[in-house]
């Protein structure tokens, strides 16, 4: 596959992400008696990167991440030289949706941007009100497990097809948690995207979206290329069923 169409899968696939998870939270998270709430901007974001893992995963493998793409790297499944390009491609789809879904929003009447816009946050601008501390340590965090799940379900040793399924419950079980602290990162390139529209106190806390995912991408990835030993190593067999004479003995 070449390099400009996984680029494109890319694109397309982070554009879904963020119109579709971060469309959610500013069209339907609080919509009057009918809104979704945390739950279901959770639940949106684990939808767009199921459907879009099944849909162009097996053009660019499905990062729709820049913590992915160098947790990926860490882990040994990326090759380094692709890294900024991928990166470039990500950005500029939640860019892209990003300015789709103001152009919808800002459509109706009263809207403003002092809602935060889905924008991540710490401080007086964390749903919670949790600290920069906090936001560091839950960002980092959720994205090394994130990058385990990724890549512990795409290993060669896991049964094919059934890998966007744990990654997108992993996305929506991270929000669940994490939206009352920081509205939900890990992602640097969702968080691009809806700062640089808000401006302001989005983008200079925009560096922490940005050092955290990161940080715990290459943390899962190094963690399990650890736990995933070498190439050459049997794949455990939990399951088997014993060879009846050796059981018999």
């Amino acid at each position: 596959m070449s390099l400009s169409k996984k680029l494109g899968a890319e694109f397309i696939g982070t554009f879904w992400l963020v119109f579709g998870g971060c469309g959610s939270a500013v069209l339907a998270a609080g919509f009057p008696g009918l809104g979704v709430g945390f739950a279901g901007v959770a639940l949106a974001f684990g939808l767009t990167v199921l459907t879009m893992a099944y849909a162009v995963g097996h053009i660019s493998g499905g990062h729709f991440n820049p913590a992915v793409t160098l947790g990926l790297w860490a882990g040994g499944k990326f090759e380094a030289r692709d890294i900024i390009p991928y990166w470039t491609a990500q950005v500029a789809g939640a860019i892209v949706a990003a300015a789709v879904l103001y152009l919808v929003a800002s459509g109706k009447a009263g809207f403003s941007l002092a809602g935060g816009f889905a924008s991540n946050g710490y401080g007086e601008h964390s749903p919670g009100g949790y600290p920069l501390l906090s936001a560091l340590v839950i960002e980092t965090v959720l994205t090394c497990g994130f990058l385990i799940v990724i890549l512990g379900s795409t290993d060669a040793r896991v049964p094919a097809g059934f890998a966007p399924i744990a990654i997108g419950l992993a996305l929506t079980l991270i929000h669940l948690i994490s939206i009352p602290v920081t509205n939900t990162s890990v992602n640097p390139a969702r968080s691009t995207g809806q700062a640089l529209f808000v401006g302001g106190w989005a983008l200079s806390q925009l560096w922490v979206f940005w050092a955290a995912p990161l940080l715990g991408g290459v943390l899962g990835g190094f963690t399990y290329r650890a736990l995933r030993g070498t190439a050459t190593e049997p794949a455990p067999a939990p399951h088997a069923v014993p060879d009846a004479k050796k059981a018999a003995a």
